[in-house]
């Protein structure tokens, strides 16, 4: 199926994309394309009007600092994915993206277009949240910083408006002595998780976050629950539910097993950095 028709610019900064956008309710921004593409080929999204970003300068920045990374809007996948220092102060950013989808689309993709598209499948959208991180974004109207916590409003809704755009995201720092861990469960190599977990452990606050589990990606505080209880305990706060790939049964299933697998996986991790 081919796309509806559109209109199409290429603004050359910032603020030419900015007033396209505000001049047009039904316009969005493409900046890897790797999620808005095939909505668009499948007729899933018909935008009047295309903002592609990528002729934009100091977007692609992955920039590291003791308080943690930041990766600008244009940063493909590979580039965060490849960044050894990115790796040292927050290894669960690089954790998560080795598991998105394959090679050729983390070259084009990027990471903060795979957060504001807001798909509670995918890994990135998680991590910010379970790190407490946070999305900057402009319109011709000024700037915000949004936090994670606030971002995602439902199945593929973040909070942005229409006419902002993701500038920057930001991944706090992995606290001395804290321990993190991701894994998921997929039926092919690169396709979407059925299940996945992230977890922070820090001291005695344990927290995991998942993903294709519920509508949005869900944090759940675990602190103080025996490992053995844990899935059960995260079950209470979650919705796993039926689709074409799995059944509720089997996601909650998976939520129990994983659960365990990344709460071991990060206290291990925290017990080798002390």
């Amino acid at each position: 199926m081919k796309p509806a028709p559109f209109s199409y610019v290429r603004p050359a900064n910032l603020e030419e994309a900015l007033e396209a956008l505000a001049g047009n309710n039904g316009a969005k921004v493409l900046a890897g394309g790797q999620s808005l593409v095939p909505l668009l080929s499948m007729r899933l999204a018909a935008p009047s009007l295309l903002v592609d970003i990528n002729g934009l300068p100091d977007l692609d920045h992955v920039t590291c600092s003791d308080d943690g990374v930041r990766v600008g809007a244009l940063a493909r996948h590979a580039d965060v994915l490849a960044d050894d220092e990115a790796r040292r102060v927050q290894p669960l950013v690089a954790l998560a993206l080795s598991r998105v989808a394959h090679a050729t689309i983390r070259n084009r993709g990027t990471t903060v277009g795979s957060l504001v598209h807001a798909d509670a499948a995918a890994e990135m959208p998680v991590v910010l949240k379970l790190l407490g991180g946070s999305v900057k974004v402009a319109s011709s109207s000024g700037r915000r910083t949004i936090a994670a916590d606030d971002l995602f409003a439902g199945p593929l809704e973040s909070t942005l408006a229409h006419d902002e755009i993701a500038l920057e995201a930001f991944f706090p720092a992995l606290p001395t002595g804290a321990g993190v861990a991701f894994d998921e469960v997929s039926r092919r190599h690169g396709d979407y998780a059925l299940c996945g977990a992230a977890a922070l452990v820090d001291d005695d606050r344990v927290s995991v976050g998942y993903l294709s589990v519920s509508d949005v990606p869900t944090v759940v505080d675990l602190s103080g629950v025996p490992e053995s209880e844990m899935g059960d305990a995260a079950l209470e706060r979650l919705e796993p539910a039926d689709d074409i790939h799995a059944t509720s049964d089997y996601r909650a299933q998976l939520v129990r097993v994983l659960t365990r697998r990344v709460v071991r996986a990060a206290r291990e991790f925290a017990g080798g950095r002390s």
